[in-house]
């Protein structure tokens, strides 16, 4: 993400349209959304969500973890037939803990879908009211410095954080 940045603007530098007076502006969104209460609550209920998930995840896989102990241990003493048998039933249980992991944690899992209902609508809210004040203020572009972009030095006067919190009703 950073090399586009930079041959991005290598790009734009060298071909001299940051030299036609481009305006651009400087946005915070981590600093936005710290200050919606919405998003902190919203960001709370996930992370509780996701703690009861990881337990129920790892309380499978200790299962399975004792269960390879317990066989292990007693291996020596069991038939071939007993075996197979725990070896499959040990089997089953962690592939059970991975199937639970991927239904609460995968891409498409339930963890995504919880933060698409919590989160996505309050980020496009954001969204919109960078969008609405670039346009009133004429910016050509705007760069989000909470997104690991490297930003050496910018002018207070080009960031419109605030300006986005005022125009989303937050101070």
């Amino acid at each position: 993400m950073r090399y586009l940045l930079i041959v991005f603007f290598s790009i734009f530098a060298a071909s001299g349209v940051f030299g036609q007076q481009q305006r651009i502006g400087i946005v915070d969104t981590e600093k936005i959304l710290k200050r919606i209460p919405e998003y902190n609550t919203a960001q709370k209920q996930l992370d509780q969500l996701s703690g009861t998930w990881e337990g129920e995840v790892e309380a499978l896989m200790l299962e399975a973890s004792g269960m390879e102990k317990t066989y292990r241990a007693e291996k020596v003493l069991l038939t071939d037939e007993m075996r197979k048998e725990r070896e499959e039933a040990i089997a089953k249980k962690q592939k059970e803990a991975r199937e639970l992991q991927r239904k609460y944690f995968g891409p498409k899992g339930e963890l995504f879908k919880k933060r698409m209902e919590l989160v996505k609508p309050i980020q496009d809210q954001v969204y919109n009211a960078i969008q609405d004040v670039a346009l009133r203020r004429k910016f050509d572009l705007i760069l989000d410095k909470a997104n690991a972009l490297t930003i050496l030095y910018v002018s207070d006067k080009m960031d419109i954080s605030d300006e986005v919190l005022v125009k989303l009703g937050y101070r």
